[in-house]
């Protein structure tokens, strides 16, 4: 992005602090020993859940979204160990606790990092959402929504 027009240059100089969603409880957070049914459960209302070490706890330790679930139901190649699965065969106690479904490490930003860099790393890693970690604790995250509410904000006071 860096040698290209900017449409609003201010726009990509706001700090992820000022865009992103500080409401944890709102978010959707799971521990890593939660239960698949847990999982599941939260999945019916998000495309996502972000996974933390413990209850109380929000040292940020992955993400589960819809897409890693399709493919634990239905990978497109054969599973090590298993072959490929079938419904009659496809072996739920594998994946009993939220940290066997997880992927770890998720792409996530400082609050102090600007807009620009957190929209080169959703571009880069294919991400829509990042989570805003300090000290490794998630503080907040910043969604596409987020950076499309702000952008048009800035367009329509930009008239």
């Amino acid at each position: 992005m860096a040698k290209e027009k900017k449409l609003i240059p201010e726009f990509y100089e706001i700090p992820a602090n000022d865009i992103m969603d500080k409401r944890i409880g709102n978010m959707p957070l799971i521990e890593k020993d939660a239960s698949l049914e847990c999982v599941l459960s939260i999945l019916t209302g998000s495309d996502y859940v972000w996974v933390v070490e413990s209850k109380g706890s929000k040292k940020l330790v992955g993400i589960i979204t819809e897409h890693d679930i399709l493919d634990i139901f239905s990978p497109r190649k054969e599973v090590p160990f298993f072959g490929f699965p079938s419904k009659k065969s496809l072996h739920y106690e594998t994946f009993e606790k939220a940290g066997h479904l997880m992927s770890r490490n998720p792409i996530r930003c400082r609050p102090d990092e600007k807009v620009e860099d957190v929209l080169n790393k959703m571009i880069d890693h294919r991400v829509r959402r990042i989570p805003v970690v300090e000290n490794g604790e998630i503080i907040g995250e910043i969604t596409l929504h987020h950076l499309i509410r702000k952008f048009y904000t800035f367009l329509k006071n930009s008239n």
